[in-house]
């Protein structure tokens, strides 16, 4: 056996290559087996070759700092992220169980709010909720579905459980760095795929611009789809480029369009050609200066006009953000139970809401084992992990709590599980999570995989690129099949 994995160790966390008995899983045999044959300056020959592989193809992302936007190549582990097939086909069951469930969850919260008649989610969260968008009250969408594309994030705690861990709606991004991260890993270690049945991810593109295509206003024709980007300085700028040229769809900003008649045109050397699904990148604030906020830049004036009138298709939807809220997050059981009559597949971490006195009492005694979020930042930002911070920001976090309890919701610290991850000349492991990302208009497809994301920093629990963290292919394999 190799020094690399002879010298990789296990911890207190579940690790997705060996189990507890020191063995490989039956779905990672085959990684196993290749990491036991080859050396580590073979092994680092081959990640110097991907990063200049990177660098060479451009694969960015923007890092927002007080010393200016950074551009920084994306940072990416070789050794692959691998779960068996078998217990995928229940995670997929429940990110679509999920999906469904918000939608028809939105599309009552817009409309006839029966879910809160019937008290089953409280009148008081959707009243306080920044997300929630009076200006699409009355709408239901083509299919009625608000969110059409989604990345539900998923972790892993250390006696093997999955859970959800949070829900993405508004603008989920990620999807162009998992088909890039495959793409490396076909010409990294092709003679593993040659060995292995993973399952592919590359007909994504493909699956978005069916279920963007199916929004169109003009059945039979073929659909102009647009994708809105509000222009280079955005962290996902690269994403927003690579999913316009996948896809065959124009990639446009805000200046580029124009509503007239109610209807919305891209203005080309041409002249006006009607667009009529807009995949949008913009927060729901800046799409529309007559709907949302008049001094945006960004947006489409009449946008929401045109959309209203059923003349243009918007994904995901304006307002869809009124259920990517951390608060809303603890009752989603509850609205799977009430809409589809079914149990949650996959579970949700224990939570804890201080908008309510006795859970509240509970987390401001307990701030030194928890974990405490604000009810709608994202990409890791204004969170607290109690036991790696001072007693001093935990005070901090205490008056802000008291201040805002709306605001917060805090959940146990999952001790997230680990993978190796090529680290200078050795295999350790580093905890991680997945999102995979869901889409839904006519039809609802899950990838096969998704968006491995890791903590690149040894204890470290914080994943997202933007706080150090780095991304890792995601391999689901047939095991019956080899």
């Amino acid at each position: 056996m190799s020094t690399l994995v002879g010298n990789y160790y296990l911890n207190d966390a579940y690790d997705e290559l060996i189990g507890i008995d020191g063995q490989p899983r039956p779905a990672t045999r085959p990684l196993f087996d290749f990491l036991a044959k080859i050396d580590a300056d073979a092994l680092g020959a081959r990640r110097q070759a991907v990063e200049a592989a990177i660098v060479a193809m451009g694969i960015t992302f923007t890092v927002y700092s007080e010393a200016g936007n950074i551009d920084r190549a994306w940072p990416f582990d070789i050794i692959p992220r691998i779960l068996d097939l078998k217990e995928w086909v229940r995670i997929d069951a429940g990110l679509k169980q999920r999906l469904t469930a918000l939608n028809l969850f939105i599309n009552d919260l817009y409309n006839e709010q029966r879910i809160i008649k019937d008290r089953v989610f409280p009148r008081e969260v959707l009243e306080s909720s920044v997300n929630f968008r009076e200006q699409c009250c009355g709408i239901t969408p083509h299919f009625g579905v608000w969110a059409h594309v989604c990345g539900t994030d998923l972790v892993r705690d250390k006696d093997g459980t999955l859970y959800v861990l949070e829900d993405n709606l508004r603008v989920p991004s990620g999807v162009s760095y998992m088909l890039e991260n495959r793409r490396l890993m076909k010409r990294l270690f092709p003679e593993i795929f040659q060995s292995s049945s993973i399952l592919p991810v590359d007909d994504y593109p493909i699956r978005l611009h069916d279920t963007l295509a199916a929004l169109s206003p003009r059945p039979g024709d073929r659909p102009v789809i647009a994708v809105l980007t509000p222009g280079i300085f955005n962290s996902a700028y690269f994403e927003h480029c690579y999913l316009a040229q996948q896809m065959g769809a124009s990639l446009v900003e805000g200046s580029d369009l124009i509503v007239k008649d109610d209807c919305v045109y891209m203005q080309t050397i041409f002249g006006l050609s009607r667009v009529d699904v807009i995949y949008r990148r913009i927060d729901d604030a800046f799409i529309d200066p007559e709907a949302f906020r008049a001094d945006s830049l960004l947006g489409v004036p009449g946008l929401m006009r045109a959309w209203r009138k059923g003349n243009v298709g918007i994904a995901n939807a304006p307002g869809s953000g009124v259920a990517d809220d951390k608060v809303v997050y603890v009752f989603v059981p509850k609205i799977i139970r009430y809409y589809l009559g079914e149990e949650a597949i996959i579970p949700s971490v224990p939570s804890y809401l201080c908008m309510y006195d006795d859970q509240r009492k509970y987390v401001l005694e307990n701030l030194d084992k928890l974990v405490v979020k604000p009810a709608n930042e994202s990409g890791g930002y204004g969170m607290m992990i109690g036991s790696q911070v001072t007693k001093e920001v935990r005070d901090k976090f205490a008056a802000l709590i008291r201040a805002n309890p709306r605001n917060y919701m805090a959940q146990p610290e999952i001790s997230l599980s680990t993978a190796p991850t090529f680290i200078k000349q050795d295999l350790v492991p580093r905890h991680l999570d997945l999102r995979p990302f869901i889409l839904q208009s006519e039809n609802i497809y899950a990838t096969t995989g998704g968006l491995t994301r890791v903590a690149m920093r040894e204890g470290s629990l914080i994943v997202n690129s933007s706080q150090g963290g780095g991304s890792k292919d995601t391999w689901i394999v047939d095991t019956e099949a080899n």
